[in-house]
């Protein structure tokens, strides 16, 4: 019978600041381990992401400033400071800035695999006229 406790989990990487900057806003990456990686992510006013879902990771997103219009699996909700939300794998959604200030998010990603090969992106609808 072994009474040793079970082995902690490896600590993260070391990662130096990763960030792009896409034409809706920027996404940092902020520490990555095994099976986890943590974003900041700015979306400018009235930009969004694409619709898009993953087969092999569930995110949550924590408005840290501004206001996001999230849009998971068909429903939209407003989420303001200090709110979050949690997107199931598997799951279309988006994020949309509908206010006048950027919209500031920590994402944590979570899953078996992080690989940006696992977005799939889903056409943008016209607008309504």
């Amino acid at each position: 019978m072994n009474d040793s406790p079970e082995a902690p989990s490896p600590a993260p990487t070391p990662h130096p600041e990763t960030t792009r900057t896409p034409p809706w806003g920027m996404v940092t990456m902020l520490e990555e381990g095994p099976r986890y990686r943590i974003n900041r992510i700015v979306v400018k006013p009235g930009q969004h992401m694409s619709t898009q879902m993953h087969y092999h990771r569930s995110e949550h997103w924590v408005v840290v400033s501004g206001t996001a219009k999230v849009t998971c699996n068909g429903e939209e909700k407003l989420l303001n400071q200090k709110e979050s939300t949690y997107v199931p794998m598997n799951t279309p959604h988006r994020v949309e800035n509908p206010g006048v200030i950027d919209l500031v998010m920590i994402e944590v990603q979570n899953g078996e695999y992080l690989g940006d090969d696992d977005i799939v992106r889903f056409p943008e609808e016209l607008p309504k006229s």
